[in-house]
């Protein structure tokens, strides 16, 4: 008896190894995997203007990479006593526009600089629905509580996803010519837009995808959404909003994700790499005793002689 469905996943043209450098740009679905690759000390560089949740804004920010221009004060707001930007997410914001600007251009050079070395872009799309400023006309990331008067929200067209996407991915291209480029639909349900509002939205974003993937021999497609949709129908596998996934239902997408992309290799790697990370993450009772000190000394040094970084890449919790 099968009593699931089980969603096919395309054979994929490329894998990832210890060798592979990653840019992950989108929803916070992106964050979720991203995250798991970083435990495990992959080389991956995920949101470097915060979360992104339309395709539009996702664009801005592979945009703003690829020129490498720096952000200036002209390009941030100032509102309740915080200077930020329209293009990022709040956690750039700051009391000073000198803090917010630093916190901005130093993330985007570091970005820029790993993106020209990628092997693999990962976008996932949360929302087809925008908000553009009325003064202007810029469609933000993020509307950091100005008033909703401020904007005005619409629904992007296939026609236009596949339009800003097209010249886009040529560029990367050109940039990078080995790269590969993973879409994927972000299974979070967006229920301000209501039931039927959402699904129009998911629906905008996979004939998007589906486009894109047909006209791009190195763009290829993750069914995040359709694993959700399809073999975790169940609201065990949503949090306590019932819109985000559970903890649970991330692990399960995280190792869908792993066993089809992630060589064998690697993943004999990151079982070394989780046992001495969680010696590092583990809070004995006596802290600062010669065991405690002399075995975190030498979780360290193993992790430093499986898996080395690029040098710009900073690991929280471990030495360079």
């Amino acid at each position: 008896m099968e009593l699931q469905t089980f969603v096919p996943i395309d054979r994929p043209d490329f894998q990832i190894d210890y060798g592979t450098r990653m840019m992950f740009l989108g929803s916070c679905f992106v964050e979720n995997i991203g995250e798991r690759l970083d435990y495990f000390r992959f080389s991956v560089d995920v949101n470097p203007c915060g979360i992104v949740y339309n395709p539009l804004s996702v664009a801005d920010t592979l945009e703003m990479l690829l020129e490498g221009q720096p952000l200036g004060v002209p390009d941030l707001w100032r509102h309740n006593g915080l200077w930020g930007s329209f293009r990022h997410h709040g956690r750039f914001s700051a009391p000073d526009a000198g803090e917010c600007l630093r916190k901005i251009n130093t993330r985007l050079e570091e970005s820029a600089s790993h993106l020209r070395q990628a092997d693999l872009l990962v976008i996932t799309w949360g929302t087809a629905w925008v908000y553009t400023r009325r003064a202007g006309g810029q469609v933000v990331s993020n509307c950091h509580k100005f008033p909703a008067s401020d904007f005005l929200r619409r629904r992007l067209t296939v026609e236009e996803i596949v339009e800003t996407y097209a010249s886009l991915l040529e560029r990367v291209r050109e940039r990078c010519p080995h790269i590969r480029v993973l879409l994927t639909v972000s299974p979070i349900r967006h229920w301000k837009d209501g039931a039927h509002g959402n699904q129009l939205s998911k629906a905008v974003l996979l004939l998007a995808a589906e486009r894109l993937t047909e006209r791009f021999a190195f763009v290829s497609y993750f069914p995040s959404y359709e694993i959700v949709m399809d073999e975790l129908r169940d609201y065990r596998f949503y949090a306590d909003d019932l819109l985000h996934i559970s903890s649970q239902g991330i692990l399960y997408i995280w190792e869908r994700f792993r066993d089809h992309y992630i060589t064998e290799e690697a993943r004999a790697l990151m079982k070394q790499v989780d046992k001495w990370k969680k010696i590092l993450l583990h809070r004995p009772s006596e802290p600062d005793s010669e065991a405690t000190l002399r075995l975190r000394a030498q979780a360290s040094e193993e992790l430093l002689r499986l898996v080395r970084y690029p040098a710009w890449v900073s690991v929280s919790g471990l030495p360079e």
